[in-house]
């Protein structure tokens, strides 16, 4: 019984794929991502600058008291990347900024 499902489910995905039209050729035409990670395509929109609001800094020096370590500078030139370091992180005895 199981191999008639797999034969079944094997000949209904052929045949969606028939259907659809796709064939080798037109997937040529598009880029292939990640084939060149160093280099951004031809095109692709850039971030120029960022420009953080105060309410951004308030919430990443949280729990942090003035006058604040030189070591917070990598603050004024953080972009709109994730940093885990604005974000709840560990309970108890871990949250030494006092998020949670």
């Amino acid at each position: 019984m199981q191999i008639r499902t797999i034969t079944g489910t094997l000949f209904l995905l052929l045949m969606l794929t028939l259907s659809t039209g796709y064939s080798a050729s037109s997937a040529s035409d598009y880029p292939i991502a990640g084939s060149t990670p160093w280099q951004r395509p031809d095109g692709a929109p850039v971030i120029e600058w960022v420009k953080h609001e105060r309410p951004w800094f308030e919430k990443a020096v949280t729990g942090i008291t003035p006058p604040y370590p030189p070591s917070l500078n990598f603050l004024d030139n953080q972009g709109d990347w994730y940093t885990p370091f604005i974000y709840r992180g560990m309970t108890g005895p871990y949250d030494i900024r006092g998020w949670h």
